[in-house]
């Protein structure tokens, strides 16, 4: 779900020092700035924003998003992450996805499993949805190898419905004619009788021309259709079909046997049965923020730690986008950009956007993610951050 969060508000004509002064002084400072409830985790598409509830809470919680940031780009991790548990431990704040996120990619970056599961329980608790997964961010993994042959990946807008028609034709065709798909559905907010219907049609299409199918961010859906559905209430049965077939993408058996039986209670017929279709994990990791049907050539990457003016690595950014209009660029093995870096970095992209080019940066941490916004490196480009 690709959508546009201001996790705090900031006169973007004022540099921002990062000396910690704000975080610490609380007399005649301004209004507190905003943080956002990111369900989507994303930091694109304005058009959306009014899909997304904005919650002022309490003073100084947008400030700590700034310091932390900007901590941890300076490679002052510890001090970050006091900052940021500090928050969580205030019994009188009430912390947004955004704060969660960066907490735990910290962990994650540092290495930290067993305080990143401590903090994860309470995620679910407070989220009411599953964490993101422990990964050990800390160890610098192999560069990824980009596979020319690796399955179309399509990434659905926010809300389907009787209008989606036309893309879920084209979402057939493409899986016909390549034999494979995979679907995300990180950006989905809602879906209608209509688009639970083409969803559906669009399944049995697939698995009738033996196209092999697979979901990104199943949950989403999950999570949309299990208010819709009423044990006893012969109502929606579209919606239960197609939250039947999502529980088997998202693996969970025992809620599918549980929602089975209610469905033949309620429908007096029988229910379908269970088949596992939970991804690779290799295919589970992988996101997109791309909206057209095909990946196209091989993305460039930023890894490791951008630090400086990071000149050479632009200058590499510079030859790959020279004949292309939108560039990907694929961010999940980058760990730390630093303060000086992330400047030349938005220079470098605020010329592309001059030049009429979309800039897309996947998969960011979102520590990394935040010192963007801080940036305003959101601003000219789409970040997104990995699950």
């Amino acid at each position: 779900m690709a959508f546009s969060f201001n996790p705090f508000k900031k006169n973007s004509s004022t540099p921002f020092s990062g000396t910690g002064e704000a975080a610490s002084s609380s007399g005649g400072a301004s209004a507190p700035p905003e943080i956002t409830e990111l369900s989507a985790l994303d930091f694109s598409n304005a058009s959306q924003q009014g899909a997304i509830e904005v919650t002022e809470i309490a003073s100084g919680i947008g400030v700590v998003y700034e310091e932390a940031a900007v901590l941890y780009a300076n490679g002052n991790d510890r001090d970050a992450e006091h900052l940021l548990t500090a928050v969580f431990d205030d019994p009188t704040a009430t912390v947004g996805e955004g704060l969660w996120m960066m907490l735990l990619d910290l962990y994650r970056l540092t290495g930290q499993r067993e305080r990143f599961e401590a903090r994860v329980i309470d995620y679910a608790r407070r989220f009411e949805r599953s964490p993101p997964p422990w990964e050990d961010l800390s160890l610098q993994p192999a560069k990824r190898r980009n596979d020319s042959s690796s399955p179309a990946l399509i990434n659905l807008p926010a809300a389907l419905s009787a209008q989606s028609a036309q893309q879920i034709q084209q979402l057939c065709v493409i899986g016909r004619k390549s034999g494979a798909i995979r679907i995300d559905l990180g950006r989905l907010r809602s879906i209608d009788d209509g688009g639970c219907a083409l969803f559906k049609q669009m399944l049995t299409q697939l698995a009738a021309d033996h196209a092999k199918v697979t979901i990104l961010n199943a949950s989403r859906l999950v999570d949309a259709l299990a208010p819709q559905v009423k044990p006893g209430l012969a109502e929606n049965r579209e919606r239960w079909m197609l939250l039947l077939e999502m529980l088997k993408y998202t693996g969970e058996s025992e809620r599918f046997e549980d929602l089975a039986v209610d469905y033949a209670v309620t429908f007096e017929e029988s229910p379908p049965s269970w088949e596992s279709k939970v991804p690779a994990p290799a295919e589970q990791r992988q996101t997109a923020t791309d909206e057209s049907p095909a990946r196209g050539e091989e993305d460039f990457s930023f890894e490791g730690e951008l630090a400086g003016s990071c000149s050479e690595t632009i200058r590499k950014l510079d030859e790959y986008a020279a004949n292309r209009q939108v560039i990907a660029v694929d961010c999940s093995q980058l760990r730390r950009v630093d303060f000086v870096a992330a400047g030349t970095l938005f220079n470098a992209l605020a010329a592309f956007q001059a030049q009429g080019k979309l800039v897309i940066l996947q998969r960011v941490n979102a520590m990394v993610g935040a010192l963007m916004r801080v940036m305003s490196i959101d601003q000219v480009a789409q970040v997104t951050l990995r699950g």
